[in-house]
């Protein structure tokens, strides 16, 4: 992996944990997501049409990365309403990058000695850093999937965007999902409702930041894929189960244990390997 695609990664990271943290702390994240992402796709409009390429081969792809990415949204909302995020976040996000691998060398595709141990350290610091004991069966069930459904977008899109530019692909892939979202909540409530629901008077900056810090992550990682392997950038880019961890200990909402520091180093040395 080359030194842009690993600082690409990396700040996606960041972005990433950022917005979650916004998000699992609202009140009802199933409405704020959706009409979140409708935000994001607004803003990425401009910018799809600077380099525009389209290639109608990316469809398929399209399609696919929709479907996992609706899936996500859908169950990563309905996670943070029965567990926090300090053991969803780390169960999602972990579970993904070793599912990338898995997957990946299923499908043909060589997995050195390195990244295979990165992605196991990767793996063991999430249970240094946080266990899942206190979250709920459901949620625990409900967080795999969620890392089920990255590990399917990851690498659907890994492939998608050699047929597309990078902000034309979010936009549409996005975009779609984000309407999507939309209806699904809106069902018994409305749309007028989950547009209030989501703009309420002392909560309206979640949304915003929410959309965009999801288009950012993601656009971050799009471009990290363009010149580096799924597997590494599943991998990297769940350091930000720590960045989530050390924002959540920042802002008072939980307290720093020396695990949580012993998982740092573990995931400092998994990341390593991977790159390597």
């Amino acid at each position: 992996m080359d030194a842009t695609a690993l600082v690409l990664t990396l700040l996606a990271a960041v972005v990433h944990a950022g917005w979650n943290q916004l998000l699992s702390g609202s009140r009802d994240p199933q409405a704020r997501v959706g009409v979140a992402m409708l935000v994001g796709a607004v803003a990425t409009a401009p910018f799809a049409l600077v380099g525009f390429r389209w290639d109608p081969a990316v469809w398929p792809y399209v399609g696919a990365s929709v479907a996992f990415e609706l899936a996500y949204v859908v169950l990563l909302a309905a996670a943070y309403r029965v567990g926090p995020m300090s053991t969803v976040y780390p169960v999602a996000r972990g579970s993904a990058p070793v599912l990338v691998l898995g997957v990946g060398a299923l499908l043909g595709v060589q997995v050195g000695p390195l990244p295979a141990l990165g992605a196991v350290l990767v793996v063991a610091r999430i249970l240094l850093v946080r266990t899942p004991s206190a979250t709920s069966a459901r949620g625990l069930l409900m967080a795999l999937a969620v890392g089920a459904c990255i590990a399917g977008y990851t690498l659907v899109d890994a492939h998608g965007v050699d047929h597309a530019s990078v902000p034309a692909y979010l936009l549409v892939v996005l975009g779609l999902t984000a309407i999507a979202q939309v209806v699904v909540a809106a069902r018994g409530r409305g749309v007028d409702d989950l547009v209030r629901a989501a703009f309420a008077r002392d909560e309206w900056w979640r949304t915003v930041l929410v959309g965009l810090g999801f288009f950012l992550a993601y656009g971050l990682v799009l471009l990290a894929l363009r010149t580096a392997p799924a597997g590494p950038v599943a991998a990297i880019r769940e350091t930000s189960v720590v960045i989530a961890v050390l924002m959540l200990t920042v802002t008072g909402r939980e307290p720093l244990r020396t695990r949580t520091l012993v998982g740092a180093a573990v995931v400092t040395a998994g990341v390593a390997l991977v790159v390597l």
